[in-house]
């Protein structure tokens, strides 16, 4: 099953040195049979698509929270790509987390498909939704509208191969 975690830049570096995501349990997104009934007129792209924008914007709440720590996070949404053994993955029973899955087990390097990270210029989105995050998660029109603005920016594409160009 293709399953999208969130992630950052520096949570990344980890991955690269440590060769596994982890520890377990880890949250992820996928498609699962609550995404495929919600989402009835979707193709597997599409709810690939909504998986992935789904761990995007759970990357931000990692970045916020790890500002709110004080540690120093590059404002760029990250998400990994992986191949996870079916076996390996329960769906959340919760009916508003349509798309969001639970992890056993650490995800080894080698079953990374992908790497997908916000581009340079999607920098100050990202930073102004840093700031609004909290506010839009309780309710705030003017803040969710920021949070949508870094929202709009597609994550690139990377090959696991491209990791290390990514951390310097």
């Amino acid at each position: 099953m293709r399953v999208y975690l969130p992630c950052t830049l520096p949570a990344l570096a980890k991955v690269a040195a440590d060769g596994e995501l982890g520890p377990a349990p880890l949250t992820g997104y996928a498609v699962t049979p609550a995404l495929v009934e919600w989402y009835v007129s979707g193709d597997t792209e599409e709810l690939e698509y909504v998986a992935l924008t789904d761990a995007a914007r759970a990357s931000l709440r990692l970045l916020a929270g790890d500002r709110a720590e004080g540690l120093p996070v590059p404002a760029r949404r990250v998400v990994v790509a992986a191949e996870v053994p079916d076996a390996d993955v329960r769906t959340s029973p919760d009916l508003d987390d349509r798309s969001r899955v639970t992890l056993g087990v650490p995800v080894a390097l080698k079953l990374v498909a992908s790497v997908h990270v916000d581009d340079l210029q999607a920098v100050p989105d990202v930073e102004e939704a840093l700031a609004a995050v909290y506010a839009a998660d309780s309710g705030d029109e003017d803040a969710r509208f920021t949070v949508d603005g870094a929202e709009a920016h597609e994550l690139m594409w990377y090959a696991t191969q491209e990791i290390d160009d990514l951390l310097i």
